[in-house]
């Protein structure tokens, strides 16, 4: 592997502003904001709109179109496309 070309890993928090949410994991990501740990080190945090707790797939509060509804719909009004004469 060729040196000096790829960015630094290391430690970073993810923090969701949403749900007041933070998880430590490692990335290339990096930050000028620092927040301090659970374990007393203090890591580069970088702050995300939305993450798995506040997603509404995984909260399940995701809204489900009933996309079945609307095609019948259409082929009442509009006849089924295999019934030409």
């Amino acid at each position: 592997m060729r040196k000096d070309i790829h960015p630094s890993y290391g430690p970073v928090v993810f923090r969701d502003r949403a749900a007041n949410h933070a998880f430590l994991t490692r990335s290339t990501m990096t930050s000028e904001k620092t927040i301090e740990w659970e374990d007393g080190h203090t890591y580069p945090v970088v702050d995300v709109e939305i993450s798995n707790v506040s997603h509404p797939f995984y909260t399940g509060t995701a809204r489900v179109l009933d996309t079945a509804g609307r095609v019948e719909r259409f082929e009442r009004r509009y006849g089924r496309s295999g019934e030409r004469g």
